[in-house]
């Protein structure tokens, strides 16, 4: 039995250390907005923020995140009010099948955190994420949208 503390709560799950913290949020926790894509941390669709770090949950053993604040996609909005990259993502259309979105937002928040203002390139270094519809285009504008609020 391990603690762990989601989107402010505290949560007694029951599984091995070694279990993937992806794994413990959506069987134990029951928070299946982090989804699962290729296993290896290559998408990103698993993307969570653990200690404020964006992370990717498939590959990280639930023991790294003991004792850590994680927060999913469902514990990004406060007190009902969208997060302003949620926001953007809206007023952008950018999800056309939704299911990688989840990551990609966590990873963007993390991105405005460190640079506020950030540059194409700079987009293109840091969000790494992968759609399959390829709604990159609408990312980039989302982001820079954000960046703007």
């Amino acid at each position: 039995m391990v603690r762990l503390n989601i989107n402010g709560r505290d949560h007694n799950v029951d599984v091995d250390g070694n279990t993937p913290l992806l794994w413990a949020i959506r069987d134990n926790v029951g928070l299946t907005g982090t989804k699962y894509g290729c296993g290896i941390a290559q998408c990103g669709a698993c993307t969570v923020h653990v200690d404020g770090v964006a992370m990717r949950s498939c590959s990280l053993p639930v023991s790294a995140a003991v004792g850590k604040k994680i927060v999913t996609i469902e514990g990004l909005a406060v007190n009902g009010v969208l997060h302003k990259v949620q926001k953007a993502w809206i007023d952008h259309e950018v999800p056309q099948c939704g299911y990688c979105q989840a990551g990609m937002i966590m990873a963007v928040v993390e991105l405005l955190k460190d640079k506020p203002k950030p540059t194409d390139a700079d987009i293109d270094n840091t969000i790494t994420n992968i759609c399959r519809c390829g709604t990159f285009q609408e990312v980039r504008a989302a982001i820079h949208a954000a960046a703007k609020a």
